[in-house]
This record gives C-alpha cells, structure tokens and sequence, in this order.
C-alpha cells in the first residue's frame, strides 16, 4: 500500500515536470478586465475566493500556462452611432491597458504578433501575450477600422457576442437571428480579416455564421471558447456535424470552462439579481481601493449566503473527450474563459490548469497529442491565417 502511494506521487510530480515542460497557451483569457480593477496588480498573487479573479503571473507560473489571448472584449450595446463610437473608444481603451501591461513587465511577458513567436518568449521564460478581440461591435460600420487593431496587435476577431451586432448573429439573441448568419457588412470583414491575417473566431456567433464562414473564410475558422451539443444541448455549443465540417476545413474548437455552457444547472433568481446589482456598483468608475474591497466583500456575503450547484472539472472534461473523439487530438485546444465566467469545481483558476494535463494522460493520449491541443493546433491556425494575408500587410 504505502509503496502504491508513494509511486502514484512519484508519477504525479514527473507528469507536473512534463506539463510545465509544454507550451502551453490558453485562446481566450478575459484577464484584462482585471487590469482596471483598483488595487489589483498582474504581477500579485491573488485568491479566486478573495477577489475572483482567476489569471495573474504567479498562478500562470503555478499552472504552467505560458499564456494566451488577452481578449478586447465589448460588451454588446446599441447599434445607433453613439453606442458604436462609444464601444470603439472603449475597445482602444482596453486594447492600450494589454499593451501597458506587456510594457510594464518587460522582463516577464512579451507581445506575440506571429505564431513562430510563442515559442521563442516561452522559451525566453516569458509569458506570451497575443491579442484578440471579442465582438466586432466596435468596428461601428467600418470593416476597415479592423486596420487600426491589427497595427496595434489584435490577432484574432471574435464577429459577435450574447446579442446581434452590425456583421452577425448571436447565437443566443432573444430576439432570434437578425441577419440568418452574417450580414453583407459582416461577409466584408470577413474579407478583411483573411486579408490582414486575423484568426476568425466563430464562438458566440450562431451556427448559420458558423456555417457560412466554413464556406467563405480562406483560412481555417478557430471556436476560441465554446463545447459540445452532444453533451450539454446549448446554443453556445457546436453540433458533431459542424465540428466535423470545422475540423475539414482545418479549424479548432478551444474548449471553454464556463459553467453554463457545460450542463444544465439550476439558477437562482434572487441570487443573480443580488449579484448583478452589486456588479453595477463593482463596475463603477473612480472607485478607491477602500471601496472596491469593501463590494468584493459583500459579494462573498452574497455568495455565501446563496450556495448553488456549480459544474465540476468531470463535466469540463466531457466536453474535452467528446471532442477529442469527434475531431482528434489535431482539432481541439483550450479556451478555458478565464476571468470572463469561466472555472469549475476543481480547476477554479490557473493555478490548477496541470489537471488537464494529468486529465488527458489517463484518458491514453500522449504528450505529442496533448501539446497539439494546449498550444499546437491554436498556432497552427494563426499561422495558417497569416499564410493568407496580404503579403503587403504590417
């Protein structure tokens, strides 16, 4: 018995070696949310269950995640011309505070443009930093305004999010499609996209989008966060067919950790309304340190005093495997949503993300096969992306 145990943690601590070995990135990391934050520091150690951010330099270096995309994202507002202006001043708001970050800590993280790049930072004992851009809401009517964010580092474009937008449909409007998949402004930026060389990210965006940038899109198609159909029947999730069609084509679907998304789990309406009026508040700005402590502790009251049901890293799993088995190790990657609502029990943060590793070992695959899916295919994509930009392009 004790020589079983003591060979089970001998195991353990060579397969720790052997992910922290591996180049591993993350396609979707919400994390520059948390830059705005008063107080809050990439480079401190932080506590999911204190603050609930989920992503800083000391539980990447825990997890062994060498990095990712750091997502622009936009929340979804009105389609009248002040609503866009307004998200296209927030976009480049948030595109300058990644930028300052990569700055700021020159000596541990660096600005990826090209998919050779990964390597060489990891290598370097960097973390990398690609850009993406999560809804194109900030791009107001102009697909040539994507130009602008690409000279500034955006590598990947994500066309909508939770509601339709100017290019696309949401896969989970209320009011249903708007456009039946893209609309002729989108098919645009889509030309424009292959044209710079930017990944198109079809997570968020409905299957009709899905289907017709399998058929337009000169380069493979990336889900930088979405599941499986088959295991959890949600719009967000992706048919066995259209992960089929994705994977002929050469894309990736990055399987994503948010809760929601992975089963059926009941919700509690007085517990997300206490929650979303104290995220108002949160959310407000000019907020000092003092203060900004003073909410987050009233939202571990509100946590606290709403137990619910929260999906477990088995059910993240069985979207992984699912996909696996649909698409093979060539055609899955991660996209854990990290700081966007993303984290299950038992992998709440980065610190945690080896279990994946140690997950997929004991599921037969080897790690040629597991660093294809925490870093391979996703690059394999960008570059495939880059190959068919023009080659005048910054």
């Amino acid at each position: 018995m004790v020589l079983s145990l003591l060979l089970a943690a001998s195991s353990a601590v060579a397969a720790g070696r052997g992910h922290q070995a591996m180049l591993t990135l993350d396609s979707h990391l919400d994390t520059p949310a948390s830059l705005d934050l008063p107080g809050w520091r990439i480079e401190d150690a932080h506590d999911v269950d204190i603050d609930f951010t989920q992503v800083d330099l000391p539980r990447m270096r825990k997890g062994g995640l060498d990095g990712g995309f750091w997502v622009v994202y936009t929340p979804q507002g009105p389609l009248d011309a002040a609503g866009k202006a307004a998200a296209r001043d927030f976009a480049f708001r948030r595109l300058l505070s990644i930028r300052d970050m990569v700055a700021s800590h020159g000596k541990t993280m660096e600005l990826a443009l090209t998919a050779s790049d990964a390597l060489r930072i990891a290598k370097a004992g960097k973390r990398v930093v690609y850009i993406s851009m999560e809804n194109a809401y900030p791009l107001a009517d102009d697909p040539s305004l994507a130009r602008s964010f690409h000279a500034m580092g955006v590598r990947m474009l994500g066309l909508a999010h939770f509601a339709n937008n100017q290019f696309a449909d949401s896969s989970t409007d209320p009011g249903g499609p708007r456009w039946n998949g893209l609309s002729p402004l989108g098919r645009e930026l889509v030309k424009e996209a292959n044209r710079l060389g930017l990944v198109v990210d079809a997570s968020h965006a409905s299957d009709a989008v899905l289907d017709q940038l399998l058929a337009q899109s000169r380069a493979p198609i990336i889900l930088s966060h979405s599941g499986c159909k088959t295991i959890y029947d949600h719009p967000r999730n992706v048919d066995d067919v259209r992960l089929r069609r994705l994977a002929a084509a050469g894309g990736v679907i990055q399987i994503n950790s948010f809760e929601h998304y992975l089963k059926a789990l009941p919700r509690n309406t007085e517990r997300d309304a206490a929650l979303g009026a104290l995220s108002d508040r949160i959310d407000r700005p000019g907020l000092s340190v003092t203060e900004y402590r003073a909410l987050l502790a009233e939202r571990r009251a509100l946590v606290a005093r709403y137990p619910v049901e929260h999906a477990t890293f088995d059910d993240f799993m069985a979207h992984l495997l699912h996909a696996l088995k649909v698409v093979g190790p060539d055609h899955v990657g991660i996209g854990l949503d990290l700081d966007g609502g993303g984290g299950v029990a038992g992998m709440k943060d980065a610190g945690a993300l080896s279990r994946i590793t140690t997950a997929l070992r004991a599921a037969g695959y080897d790690d040629v096969a597991i660093e294809k899916i925490w870093s391979g295919n996703l690059l394999r994509v960008v570059a495939a992306a880059q190959a068919v930009a023009d080659p005048l392009t910054p």
